[in-house]
């Protein structure tokens, strides 16, 4: 569970890579039931952020790959989002 007393990173700015980590880091420290109450709330919201933030990475990701279409001769090719 990462310090709350430290500066945490904006999530904003983060890699998925990155968010992911932390979230996954949030989850097991609200797991262990360890953590003060005002604590597990702050995980809990900073993790509802990460959640969003990787959420939108994903459809970004998602996004980039649908443009990218097939030729008739099998080569690949990309196409502007709409």
């Amino acid at each position: 569970m990462p310090d709350t007393k430290r500066t945490l990173p904006d999530v904003s700015t983060m890699s998925f890579e990155d968010a992911l980590a932390e979230l996954e880091q949030i989850v097991r420290g609200l797991e262990t039931g360890q953590q003060k109450l005002e604590d597990a709330i702050n995980a809990y919201e900073r993790g509802v952020a990460l959640r969003r933030h990787c959420e939108t990475k994903l459809e970004e990701a998602e996004a980039r790959v649908q443009v990218i279409v097939q030729r008739a001769d099998g080569t690949l090719a990309t196409r502007p989002s709409e």
